[in-house]
This record gives structure tokens, C-alpha cells and sequence, in this order.
């Protein structure tokens, strides 16, 4: 009987991973079903340009794993049972459960707005394709009626200052305003601080700081001090949380839901479970937990499919680095900041911005998706067998 992998999320940890168990794995010993609920993979770093009004692109999944061996399920996943090592999915065909042997848990994060009355009732945001395109046709309307119009973002992550900054660059005729809760750009460098004003200023971008918005209304948002702030667009990136279904399912968790993983990347408390990306509380090589971003992704996808396939085969897993490196932030499409960091996660004083900076971020968000995109390439080509068991039953099964 063969090993069944199943692979919850196809962002770029999970694309990923999938594309190398295939390419690293036999299919003579495993089968490999990757659920995702849209046919695309989403760039999902790129879906504020896209809410600009750029065009990005969005390759469909069914190519990406052509030729790989690798079964794709377009489906919602509605329940994760790790006890039973099962998963439930919903479909235009009414969904059904997938067993599995070995689950990679990748379903990414999404916007919080779970605290705020009105934001998820009137506020846009670029968490997924279909709200960065809401978000587009609204700004397409503003722009299209001739006068204009206030787009307020909340949230001054790297999100929230990629956002505002692609807006106002790519829609000069509409009034930005980015809202920072503290100081802007309070984790970045003195420098690179001095270098995100300067853009703000250059874009006309009005910066609020040290404002905490508190309601959200369809034309308007309300602060803690009382500020009433006119919107004809919010759009919020003030945090991101992940779905409920890991701690529904019983994993055990952290309190934002996220699972609780060694360094193998395996649940604490069901070790067939793999949670990579976002999904993943990992601690990284410093001993600080890795924070939710693409980076993250990519180390705890290779650090969890190297730990499959030497428990798999047999093999001893190869060794790849569990660390957080920096921050890449682009300030529309041709400025931006690289912003380095020491081993205990603070900036380095010295940073790369303006062009430069813009072209290394460009040239890392190609380098993903092509790698996305050919999820097979530069991986060793020859498929490792699996290390068989014998059942009590006396039949033969893959660990």
C-alpha cells in the first residue's frame, strides 16, 4: 500500500514542498494530492500591486504540476482530523474525506480584522485574489468618476507601507493616508526609516501616527482620540491571523492557532503532521520564533520536506538552516528598502534602498514564482524507495 501525502495549501510552502517530495520520493511507494481552493497559485506578495491595478500573473496549478505525479484537488478544506488522519474538503462535487499517512499543513494566514467593529463588514484588504481584485474595481470606480477619492490604509506592517505606497503611485489622482498604530517603520533602521519618510513624502502619502483606528463605518473610521477619519476606500492590513481548523482539529496550538512544531517541522502532538509557512509556530535557529512572512515559508518548507523523505527512506535528512534574515519592502516599482537583520532579529544600522533595493525585491519575487511555477527544478532526479514495515497483518506498509 502506498504512502499517502497529502498537502493542505498550495502558497508558496506548499507548492513547494509538494513539488520536491515528488521529484525526491518514488511513486512506485507514494502518492502524493495537494488541496488547494483556487485552480491558480497566488502571488500572494505581489496582490497589492495587483489591487493597483497591475496585471500579475497567476499560473494554474494543474500546469505547475504537470508531469510531477502529483494529484491536484481543487477543494475547500473544512476539517482536519489528525486522530483519525483525515481531512474533510468541500467541492463543486460536494466534497468527500482524504485519508492520509503524512499531512503537510500549509493553509497560510489570512487578514485579522477579527477586533475591530465595521472592518470586515467595510474595509477592504489584499489577503487573497478575489479581495485584491474588490479592492481594484473599487478603486477603479473612485478613479473613473473624476474627482478623486481617500483610500485609508490601516496597518503600518510591511504590508500596510507596500499597499499604501503602490496605490498612491500607481493612482496619483487619489489621497492616501497610511495609518501607523506607533512610530512608521519602528522595526527598520534610523536610515532606513529616514529613507520610508522620504517616500511617503515623495508619493503624497500622509503618514498618521501613533493612531489606533477602533471602528470601521462605509465612509469613514473612527479613532481611539476621537479622530473621525473620511474614507472612501479603507483597506486593512492591520495583522494577520490563521484559520481555526488546525485547533479545531485538536493540534496542539499557540494562541493566534498556529501549530506548535519541533524543529523537524512536526506537530508536537501528532508527528505525522507537518505545518509549514504561516500555519507554523517555529522556532528558528536563534531561538526566536520565525515570523509570518514568504522567507519563513521557504525555510520551514525545506527544513519539513528534508525531514520526510530521510524518516521515509531511510536516509539522514539534510541539514537546512531555520533563520530570519531581513525585511525586502517595495515602495511602489522603483524605490524600496532592503533591511537586514543581527541574530536576535533587530536591524542591522546599515540598509540598501531606492533603486537597488526595488530590483533585488523584484528580482526575489521572480526567482519564487519561477521556482513555483517548475516545482521540480535543480532537485535530484533520482526517486528514493521507501524504508517498508510488516503489519501485524503480515502485509507490507510504508512508515
Amino acid at each position: 500500500m502506498k504512502h499517502r501525502i497529502v498537502v493542505l495549501g498550495a502558497g508558496y510552502a506548499g507548492a513547494y514542498a509538494a513539488g520536491n517530495l515528488a521529484r525526491r520520493l518514488s511513486p512506485a511507494d507514494t502518492g502524493i494530492t495537494v488541496v488547494n481552493a483556487v485552480p491558480e497559485f497566488v502571488q500572494r506578495l505581489r496582490l497589492h500591486q495587483l489591487a493597483a491595478g497591475q496585471e500579475i500573473a497567476a499560473p494554474k496549478l494543474a500546469d505547475v504540476f504537470a508531469g510531477t505525479g502529483v494529484r491536484l484537488r481543487v477543494a475547500r478544506v473544512t476539517a482536519v482530523d489528525p486522530d483519525r488522519r483525515a481531512v474533510t474538503v468541500a467541492d463543486a462535487d460536494g466534497g468527500g474525506e482524504l485519508g492520509y499517512d503524512t499531512l503537510f499543513y500549509a493553509l497560510g494566514s489570512h487578514g485579522d480584522d477579527r477586533h475591530v467593529p465595521g472592518a470586515a463588514e467595510h474595509a477592504f484588504d489584499v489577503g487573497s485574489r478575489p479581495a485584491a481584485l474588490r479592492l481594484r474595481e473599487r478603486l477603479d470606480g473612485l478613479c473613473g468618476r473624476g474627482e478623486g477619492g481617500n483610500v485609508l490604509v490601516v496597518g503600518d506592517g510591511l504590508t500596510g507601507i507596500e499597499t499604501a505606497t503602490e496605490i498612491a503611485e500607481s493612482r496619483p489622482g487619489l489621497s492616501v493616508t497610511l495609518v501607523a498604530r506607533g512610530e512608521l517603520g519602528a522595526r527598520l533602521s534610523a536610515g532606513a526609516r529616514g529613507h520610508l519618510r522620504r517616500a511617503c513624502d515623495r508619493l503624497g502619502v500622509t503618514v498618521l501616527e501613533h493612531t489606533e483606528v477602533e471602528a470601521v463605518e462605509a465612509t469613514r473610521a473612527l479613532c481611539a482620540d476621537g479622530t473621525v477619519l473620511a474614507s472612501d476606500a479603507t483597506v486593512w492590513t492591520a495583522g494577520f491571523a490563521v484559520g481555526p481548523l488546525a485547533a479545531a482539529g485538536g493540534l496542539e496550538v499557540t494562541g493566534d492557532g498556529r501549530i506548535v512544531v519541533d524543529h523537524a517541522m512536526r506537530s508536537i502532538s501528532h508527528p505525522e503532521v507537518h505545518a509549514v509557512g504561516d500555519s507554523a509556530h517555529a522556532v528558528g535557529d536563534d531561538g526566536l520564533p520565525l515570523p509570518m512572512s514568504c522567507a519563513s515559508a521557504g525555510y520551514t518548507a525545506m527544513r519539513a520536506t528534508a525531514s520526510v523523505v530521510g524518516r521515509l527512506t531511510g536516509r539522514k535528512a539534510t541539514h537546512t538552516k531555520l533563520g530570519y534574515v531581513g525585511n525586502h519592502i517595495s515602495l511602489g516599482r522603483r524605490d524600496g528598502i532592503l533591511q537586514l537583520v543581527d541574530g536576535e532579529g533587530r536591524a542591522k544600522p546599515k540598509y540598501l534602498g531606492g533603486r537597488k533595493a526595488a530590483r533585488v525585491k523584484e528580482g526575489i519575487l521572480g526567482m519564487s514564482l519561477w521556482t513555483t511555477s517548475h516545482p521540480t527544478f535543480g532537485l535530484p532526479r533520482h526517486r528514493h524507495r521507501l524504508v517498508a514495515a510488516t503489519t501485524p497483518s503480515g502485509e507490507k506498509s510504508f512508515a
